[in-house]
């Protein structure tokens, strides 16, 4: 395995070896910026509909991110750093302004069908990622925010032929991004075939754990211009967890314009009181120019009981609002850029 070097080390050496070797360090990332507004419950009361990200009212900020990747014969490394909110979220950290790491891993290429990687990496859990730019709806689902978003241990990845795929990990529990403290791991494994996903998580379930979670993750083009990507979960955790399927729809009207739906249905249930259960739609267009994307969105959220306030809400003796309507609708414009 090569030597790894530090970033400084990468960029020197790419400048000095520029006439004897093939540029090996790249540099992308994104930044993202909406702006969101209510439609069924004031602005100035700290609504939001419970999902990862984007719960903010007015002119808000997502994240910017950098990602480093250098990539040797053999080896290489990925650094992905992070600012703004989305980028704490996905951290569990409250400091949105200094840099976070999300992603930093190195991998060895043991041959051309394995792949050893030791790190943090982004899950493999879902069909929605972290990054903005990935995704088709801006807003993101019940099913992703539920599960985990990175792991903190190695992987192996298999090519098991031109259609199969297989990866093995061995983890620190859920979310438990920087040390295992109480010795506990977890496991990892999922199998790939023609871009459709059986995943499958576990650990002990201790210590705020995620416990057992199986997941599909797919799509299907239908047409040269219509796709339709699938998600479905099941989550046990000691009697009690969530499950829920999501439909994505898209269609691409141009080279430059594509309209989605996601239309999500998710329970969480538990061993005393009653289940809850949301139906959740949102529509979203996209509209590129360049490296651009413009996002206008439009999210209905209804639950089975009172979740959320309607604009003829009242306070409790604390002041706070009370819970009176179980929908929830608003109005996001996202703009992303990638480079």
């Amino acid at each position: 395995m090569k030597k790894l070097f530090t970033l400084s080390a990468l960029l020197l050496a790419s400048v000095v070896f520029a006439q004897d070797e093939p540029k090996k360090l790249s540099i992308s990332g994104s930044v993202d910026t909406y702006y969101q507004t209510y439609l069924t419950a004031p602005d100035n009361e700290g609504v939001s509909f419970g999902t990862a990200f984007a719960g903010q009212s007015g002119f808000a900020l997502g994240m910017g991110n950098v990602i480093f990747a250098y990539e040797g014969k053999k080896a290489g490394a990925v650094l992905d750093l992070v600012v703004g909110p989305r980028g704490a979220g996905a951290t569990f950290s409250n400091d949105i302004v200094d840099g976070i790491v999300n992603q930093a891993y190195v991998y060895w290429n043991v041959s051309d069908k394995t792949t050893l990687t030791l790190g943090r990496w982004n899950t493999f859990l879902g069909y929605e990622v972290i990054a903005p730019a990935a995704n088709f709806n801006y807003s993101t689902s019940y099913l992703f925010s539920s599960g985990p978003f990175s792991h903190m241990g190695l992987k192996a990845d298999f090519a098991l032929s031109d259609d199969f795929s297989l990866m093995l990990a061995v983890t620190n529990p859920w979310d438990t991004n920087d040390t295992s403290l109480t010795g506990e791991y977890a496991l990892g494994a999922q199998l790939g075939y023609k871009g459709q996903f059986l995943n499958l998580y576990y650990d002990s379930g201790n210590h705020g754990g995620l416990g057992f979670e199986i997941d599909y993750t797919g799509g299907f083009d239908l047409s040269d211009a219509f796709y339709l990507g699938i998600n479905a979960a099941y989550n046990d955790n000691d009697g009690s967890g969530f499950y829920g399927a999501a439909l994505y729809p898209q269609l691409a009207a141009s080279d430059a314009f594509s309209i989605g739906l996601r239309g999500e249905y998710y329970g969480t249930y538990q061993e005393v009181g009653d289940d809850s259960t949301v139906f959740a739609t949102t529509l979203t267009g996209s509209y590129t120019i360049e490296n651009l994307i413009i996002k206008p969105e439009i999210r209905l959220d209804s639950w089975n009981e009172d979740m959320y306030i309607d604009n003829d809400f009242s306070y409790d003796v604390n002041g706070t609002p009370i819970p009176n309507s179980k929908s929830l609708a608003a109005f996001t414009l996202a703009v992303i850029y990638s480079f």
